[in-house]
């Protein structure tokens, strides 16, 4: 079995740890031959909570671990005590918790898994990226959604999605991989200034070895993913499923069956061939910043 460590460096948030121990316990589960139903009477629980807990979805109690791995046979005590560890980090509150005052809960789930993705794949039909906002731009959206708040809260939910980008520019920093609609880029979200900032910040983020931007044209007509924006999360641990994550307005939906993910997968992969190479973003970039919101 091979085993995770806990200290993962930056790219490893509270999130993926309780994915990366759930897939751990699944393993030892099912090679012991111990239902989940067996596991659950094992620590005064339901098959339910094992399914939960065996998929990361929930928080683990150090004691309800112990039990689990002593079912399962298992008795080394250096196995037992990284698992233990991997269940005490795996409870430890993500960079965001201290901005739980204008955080969702639903989106709280996708920071830590953004957090630590090998690879983001996305498609953007009204906005930029959030990665990729300038200040500017971001504030701008904030107040699209939250127009009467208080400007200390404005700042927050500015910051938090600053705070953010930090993934880009760390020692190893995830691939990203976005496709925009054009109409995101032709409307004046913020004012010509902003939108020329913005614009600019973008062909600036093309020049990055670890982004690649592509835009889908008007001209393209309609295309695979008319329904709207999605984010495919692929991380580096084999043990652990691709994600997509789809934003609606009051929560999100997380898709991990195989189905679902082969679709979207073909969706976006037909978005990348629609969309203008990257290779030609730049310049595509450009015409729109000078033709749009010239100085």
């Amino acid at each position: 079995m091979t085993m995770v460590a806990a200290e993962g460096g930056p790219a490893t948030g509270p999130t993926v740890l309780r994915m990366l121990l759930g897939a751990q316990l699944r393993r030892l589960r099912e090679a012991s031959g111990v239902t989940r139903e067996g596991a659950g009477w094992e620590i005064r629980s339901s098959e339910s909570k094992i399914s939960r807990m065996e998929l990361g979805r929930v928080g683990f109690k150090e004691r309800d671990v112990s039990d689990l791995l002593t079912l399962y046979g298992v008795t080394a005590a250096e196995e037992r005590d990284a698992l233990l560890k991997l269940a005490r980090d795996a409870n430890s509150p993500g960079w965001w918790h201290r901005y739980g005052d204008v955080l969702p809960g639903w989106f709280q789930s996708y920071l830590g898994l953004e957090a630590a993705a090998a690879l983001i794949r996305s498609y953007e039909v009204q906005f930029v990226p959030g990665l990729l906002q300038t200040p500017e731009y971001a504030r701008a959206v904030v107040l699209l959604g939250h127009r009467g708040a208080a400007v200390e809260e404005v700042d927050r939910r500015v910051e938090l999605r600053m705070q953010r980008q930090q993934l880009l520019h760390r020692a190893d920093p995830p691939q990203l991989w976005a496709v925009i609609d054009e109409a995101a880029l032709r409307r004046p979200i913020g004012g010509r200034q902003v939108m020329r900032g913005q614009l600019s910040a973008l062909i600036e983020a093309t020049r990055s070895p670890h982004v690649r931007l592509q835009v889908i044209p008007f001209d393209a007509g309609g295309h695979a993913a008319a329904g709207g924006a999605f984010t495919i999360l692929r991380f580096g641990d084999d043990d652990l499923p691709d994600i997509v994550y789809i934003e609606q307005l009051t929560s999100a939906l997380y898709l991990d069956k195989r189905e679902d993910l082969d679709y979207y997968a073909a969706a976006m992969e037909r978005l990348c061939v629609e969309a203008t190479p990257p290779e030609r973003t730049p310049e595509v970039l450009t015409r729109l910043r000078d033709e749009l919101y010239p100085e």
